[in-house]
């Protein structure tokens, strides 16, 4: 990420190198990551920020990065980007076709054909 971008997104298994460069993105902003909170899922390690040097009595919290989520600088604070923002570049989606169900068409499709008796 350069100096000038307003947005990181935190991939999914996050190496330590992705760390790196997160905090670096961080703190010339102001903000530094929160070694007291790690926590770890399925899709990777979500990250806990909060601004350099804030005190906690502030009443700012600080912010929780999940895997893939972007993070949005504003000039001032740094937020999540809402998921629409976000291009959809590595989400898949399926077309599923929409299938017309009458009762008469379930009922028919629930009952077996029964067979002759020989």
């Amino acid at each position: 990420m350069d100096s000038e971008s307003t947005t990181y997104v935190w991939p999914r298994q996050a190496t330590p190198s992705d760390t790196e460069q997160l905090e670096g993105w961080l703190a010339e902003r102001g903000w530094e990551v929160d070694p007291t909170v790690y926590m770890a899922g399925a899709g990777g390690a979500a990250v806990q920020v909060r601004r350099a040097g804030a005190v906690w009595a502030d009443g700012e919290p600080g912010l929780l990065i999940l895997p893939a989520e972007t993070v949005v600088w504003d000039g001032a604070r740094i937020r999540i980007a809402p998921p629409s923002a976000v291009p959809a570049t590595a989400v898949l989606s399926v077309a599923v076709p929409t299938v017309a169900r009458t009762t008469a068409a379930v009922a028919a499709a629930a009952v077996p054909e029964r067979c002759p008796a020989s």
